[in-house]
């Protein structure tokens, strides 16, 4: 029986960094990862899906080159074999990279296979069983299936296989208005495609403020996605060499018929099948890993990292939950999920970068708040480049004067954001911003004058 210092399931964002930590503090480490190097954000999320954007991104510009004074003789066209190419370049680079980094180091043995708990100290990978004092699992979650009548007799995509495809699809039916069905969405229509999506909530995007997903609504319908909130997804059936969805809803159509269907509904751990009852080790009804503020399991010895454990489904809180276990455990720093905020961007065009509180959630906090919005097309750089869908909004505590939260969808949200998350973290009041000298022309070089306009809501 192999003997380890420590093994490490999986090589998501969080599982690499915490086996190099380990080794470089003199462990002998093993690290399983049953197929892919990298996880899901390298292989079927941020890398690839955020190459396509850009790519999505390029066409869309070309299409508008008239609004800027640049004449383009000829159709512009998509060779979604080269889109595609380009996507697998950028995130093999990355798997591969992971992966000689990972064998390389010499006190690191890289298994390659499906690993199972065997007991709460040993975990089988073929036909090997290691032992180990210390676990980690890192074995982040998959695409979600959804219990809609028929859809086992209709092939179907979700936000890993569509990443496959080499072609652009006539008519793309998405199950699922929320951050990944959206950005996918957005990518497709400007590859080509016709595109539909169908969401059960009232809105999409339930848990932005209303006004928010209004916004994004209207500049996806604005660019021809056609969306059926409020509707219930009842069947799907096969439809020639297509699809078709039964739809229920108020303003719904009795069905919507399509080439090809994706769903988006979310997303749930890759624990069913670890032997996590041969080992002890809890999970809720849903899954996921119970943890503790330090990431630990009820059994000593046994930690969770990442999408896998509940306590973030994002590429940075996955690797903030390393930093956490790392701190903890060789650092002696004192480190727990309970001190980071909520931050996370929707990258749609414009995106939206999103910290803290919507000023829903604020309004039912009971504190006294204070409120500034602006909107994108009365900030210079915005309409410099044409781009003046959206708004910016900053959320204060009165009293404190902290900031609490932050709605920044306009072009260059998803970066501008984070200067009200550096704020945030050093707890320091608003004024310090408002004060602050910001270059000009910037999207950020409004955020001190939001500061001065700040009222009560």
């Amino acid at each position: 029986m192999p003997q380890f210092d420590a093994i490490v399931i999986g090589t998501g964002q969080a599982g690499p960094s915490l086996a190099t930590r380990l080794t470089e503090a003199g462990m002998k480490v093993a690290v399983v990862e049953r197929h892919k190097f990298g996880g899901t954000c390298v292989n079927a999320g941020c890398t690839p899906t955020k190459t396509l954007v850009a790519s999505a991104y390029a066409a869309f510009l070309a299409r508008r080159s008239a609004d800027f004074g640049v004449d383009i003789d000829g159709r512009i066209s998509v060779d979604m074999r080269k889109v595609k190419a380009r996507k697998d370049h950028v995130s093999g680079l990355s798997s591969r990279g992971l992966e000689q980094w990972l064998r390389g180091n010499e006190r690191c043995t890289v298994y390659q296979g499906h690993a199972r708990f065997a007991a709460a100290r040993e975990v089988r990978v073929n036909g090997d069983v290691l032992e180990a004092d210390r676990i980690f699992i890192n074995v982040g979650g998959r695409a979600l299936t959804p219990p809609i009548p028929g859809l086992d007799q209709v092939e179907h995509l979700n936000n890993s296989s569509l990443l496959d495809l080499d072609f652009v699809p006539p008519h793309l039916v998405i199950i699922g208005g929320s951050y990944i069905g959206l950005e996918l969405a957005q990518v497709f229509r400007r590859f080509g495609s016709e595109v539909t999506v169908v969401e059960l909530a009232p809105r999409l995007l339930p848990r932005e403020d209303e006004d928010v997903s209004a916004a994004i609504t209207g500049f996806l319908a604005a660019e021809g996605i056609k969306i059926h909130t409020n509707t219930k997804s009842r069947s799907v059936a096969r439809r020639g060499n297509g699809i078709a969805v039964a739809l229920e809803g108020e303003d719904a159509p009795p069905e919507v018929a399509g080439s090809h269907l994706m769903l988006a509904v979310g997303r749930r751990p890759n624990t069913d099948d670890l032997g996590l009852e041969n080992a002890g080790v809890l999970t809720d009804q849903r899954g996921y890993v119970t943890v503790d503020d330090q990431l630990r399991t009820n059994i000593p010895g046994i930690w969770a990292l990442g999408d896998c454990n509940g306590r973030g489904a994002f590429t940075h809180t996955a690797y903030n939950d390393f930093e956490i276990v790392a701190a903890n455990l060789l650092d002696n720093d004192q480190r727990s999920v309970s001190d980071r905020i909520a931050a996370y961007n929707l990258y749609t065009d414009p995106p939206l970068g999103r910290v803290g509180m919507t000023e829903a959630e604020a309004r039912k906090s009971g504190r006294r708040v204070l409120k500034a919005d602006l909107p994108m097309k009365n900030v210079s750089r915005a309409f410099e480049k044409g781009e003046t869908n959206g708004f910016m909004r900053l959320i204060v505590d009165q009293d404190s004067k902290e900031i609490l939260g932050a709605s920044i969808l306009g072009v260059s949200g998803d970066e501008v954001v984070h200067t009200i998350l550096a704020l945030m973290y050093a707890r320091a009041p608003y004024t310090i911003l408002q004060r602050a000298m910001f270059i000009h022309p910037t999207v950020s070089e409004l955020l001190p004058t939001m500061m001065g306009r700040l009222k009560p809501l």
